[in-house]
């Protein structure tokens, strides 16, 4: 590795989203050998480089070469910020205080990730946030009442903080002037592998007991259910090749529906000191990378990039394929305004959503 430098920032143009504001692209560099590429167009994520153990350095999440290709990419999300409501909404409606609202349905008659103009279309505003320890970048956005159907003004901020210790924070806030709901999460699908080996190249583990089972539209249907003895049994380091060979995938009705993986694990472990709770651990099979991801949030939406068909070619040149790479969202419960039981999501004027989600890399400990 070359020796640490102090953290950076610096941004520059990078094209126009598709009403003609112009694009920001900001690149954070922790010193250390870890860089982040960061669009105001949708909050994407466009690159997070990262070291692997012998040095070797390559992006490990997907990504497009320009803002215009991400505009007219519709449904990956690729590396977007997501809300206002992420994941699901049955039938694009809820109920909240006694009156039903409304989500325009982009998702098998279900509203997904926000609707069809969710804040993963959104040019958002950046500035940077100076630090000795840390390269990071505020974005905020501003939702008006009504924005897709949900009620209240939002104020969004997503802070993105890359660390000299390699670690990528996420830290999520939110105000309303309403009554709302609010479900934050980010879309980055993770290869480790760097375009090698595809999901078939990487273990995963999910500490959850539970997960949700779904129906055909993905929408969660009775209560959670215990992992053991199923396909969604992660506890311990699994190999992803033979959870999603097409015969493995066919044998079970829930993988079978969704291609692969697209369910919810709860979290069952409390936080610890600093507030965060384990919610996966991802590493290669070659050992040459591995990641952690922490979060205070309660679940996991674990999605294999089941949709990806090879229409899109990345960054890289690579054709995006089928089970690429992972996506690792912490969220709330799909559907949650709609089932009582589940942790609520709403956010009420003089109360302020906060998240937080690190993704750490133990394989650059003391690095």
């Amino acid at each position: 590795m070359n020796a640490p430098t102090a953290p950076a920032v610096r941004y520059e143009p990078h094209g126009y989203a598709p009403d003609g504001t112009p694009v920001q692209r900001w690149h954070l560099d922790s010193g250390t050998g870890t860089t982040a590429a960061v669009l105001t167009y949708g909050g994407i994520l466009q690159h997070l480089t990262v070291p692997a153990a012998d040095g070797t350095r390559a992006s490990v999440v997907l990504g497009l070469p320009t803002a215009e290709a991400y505009a007219t990419a519709r449904g990956p999300y690729l590396g977007a910020l997501v809300g206002r409501y992420a994941n699901r909404l049955a039938h694009g409606r809820f109920p909240l205080d006694g009156a039903d609202h409304t989500v325009p349905a982009n998702d098998r008659g279900h509203a997904l990730h926000g609707g069809p103009d969710g804040f993963d279309r959104r040019v958002w505003r950046a500035t940077p946030v100076p630090g000795p320890d840390a390269a990071a970048v505020r974005l905020t956005l501003l939702s008006p009442d009504g924005d897709m159907g949900f009620p209240g003004t939002l104020e969004v901020a997503v802070t993105y903080r890359l660390g000299a210790d390699h670690t990528l924070t996420l830290d999520y806030e939110a105000r309303t002037d309403r009554p709302t709901v609010v479900n934050l999460t980010h879309h980055a699908y993770f290869d480790l592998t760097a375009g090698t080996h595809g999901l078939s190249g990487h273990t995963l583990r999910v500490p959850g007991v539970h997960y949700l089972p779904v129906d055909a539209g993905a929408i969660p249907v009775g209560p959670p259910a215990p992992v053991e003895g199923t396909p969604f049994d992660l506890r311990e380091p699994t190999p992803l090749g033979p959870r999603l060979a097409p015969e493995a995938v066919a044998a079970d009705p829930q993988l079978a529906a969704a291609g692969g993986y697209d369910h919810t694990w709860l979290l069952d472990s409390g936080p610890g000191p600093d507030g965060l709770r384990p919610a996966a651990a991802l590493a290669a099979l070659d050992g040459s990378r591995a990641m952690e991801v922490w979060t205070t949030e309660p679940a996991v939406q674990v999605y294999t990039g089941n949709q990806l068909d090879a229409s899109l070619t990345g960054s890289d040149g690579r054709p995006l394929t089928r089970h690429r790479a992972v996506c690792l969202e912490t969220q709330h419960l799909p559907d949650s305004p709609n089932h009582p039981e589940y942790p609520s999501t709403v956010l009420r004027p003089g109360e302020e959503f906060r998240s937080r989600t690190a993704y750490r890399f133990p394989h650059l400990s003391g690095v």
